[in-house]
């Protein structure tokens, strides 16, 4: 039985390095990506975690755990300066630019957020609608490793799911995508088309795709992006300190698997690409008919989950008439 229009879903993975620790220039670019991926008829374009403004790649080779550093602080205090602070309007043109091309955008970012005192960093997914509104950010609740020393964890307030198209579309950053409980919470919303957001790295990828595929009977999109020595502006502050890093620190690796855990696009690492893929989603209701794992293959009876998804604050103030 051919597809039909109102069961498919044309989706981009755009996989692209950052202008590295350049906010404006990072977003300028995912603009122009936007609009590609508009013009090969996407109805949905993704991208890696952190992308905007950038990994903290320098961590793991500049002695990062040093406590009191000099070099760690200058370093941090430039990716304060450049991480993206929404409530002032900085991811104003990515939804100009979704709306213009009547596109949805989920996209990795360094948040500032001022309803945590906006002096620290978390690691942000956002989605935003076609109609250019920002639907849901959800900070990564846990920093993996290294990334701690940078990162702040974040809270369960985006957990949260939205429809597009046929489908149902949720997403996590990186390790959050091993994180059983997490899943579980996007399952019970409905969530049939996963997005796995990755800094790079084809061995994180070819990994989780297809198990979290096969899990979840759910297609799923793991987007990545890449950082190459050659992606650091020369005249970066920190060009001289990313010397000590490899010449390639991510390699891509972004592919799409489908409900049934075989590959629509295997792992790319080919440089920066768009790959488009046309999603049916019968291919979910097949697979469904013998897992689901919010449905029929669960027993909240026995077990079930509790979520909270209250935004996490320092102080609630309540002041008097």
């Amino acid at each position: 039985m051919p597809a039909r229009p109102s069961d498919t879903l044309t989706v981009g993975l755009a996989q692209i390095a950052p202008v590295w620790l350049n906010r404006e220039a990072t977003l300028a670019k995912i603009v122009t990506w936007i609009a590609r991926a508009a013009a090969e008829g996407c109805g949905f374009v993704v991208f890696g975690e952190a992308l905007a403004p950038g990994y903290p790649f320098w961590i793991e080779h500049t002695d990062g755990a040093v406590f009191d550093s000099d070099l760690q602080k200058e370093i941090h205090a430039l990716y304060l300066d450049q991480a993206l602070c929404i409530e002032a309007g900085h991811l104003q043109p990515v939804c100009e630019a979704a709306a213009r091309h009547n596109i949805a955008v989920m996209l990795g970012t360094i948040e500032r957020p001022l309803d945590r005192g906006g002096h620290s960093l978390y690691c942000s997914r956002v989605h935003i609608g076609a109609d250019g509104i920002i639907a849901s950010v959800h900070r990564k609740l846990q920093p993996t490793y290294e990334e701690r020393l940078s990162w702040s964890p974040g809270d369960g307030h985006g957990l949260q799911t939205h429809a597009l198209g046929p489908f149902t579309v949720g997403g996590l950053n990186c390790w959050e995508n091993w994180m059983p409980l997490s899943r579980a919470a996007l399952y019970a919303l409905g969530e049939d088309l996963h997005v796995a957001l990755w800094p790079g790295n084809k061995r994180n990828t070819e990994v989780t795709t297809q198990f979290l595929a096969r899990e979840g009977r759910s297609y799923v999109l793991a987007v990545s992006g890449l950082m190459r020595r050659e992606d650091v502006p020369p005249d970066s502050p920190v060009a001289a300190m990313l010397a000590r890093c490899p010449d390639v620190m991510a390699n891509g690796g972004s592919c799409i698997a489908a409900p049934d855990g075989s590959w629509v696009i295997p792992p790319h690492t080919e440089g920066e690409e768009l790959l488009v893929a046309t999603l049916d989603h019968r291919l979910v209701r097949r697979e469904r008919q013998n897992l689901d794992l919010a449905g029929h293959y669960s027993r909240p009876d026995v077990t079930r989950l509790i979520v909270d998804r209250r935004r996490q604050r320092l102080a609630d103030f309540i002041d008097g008439a």
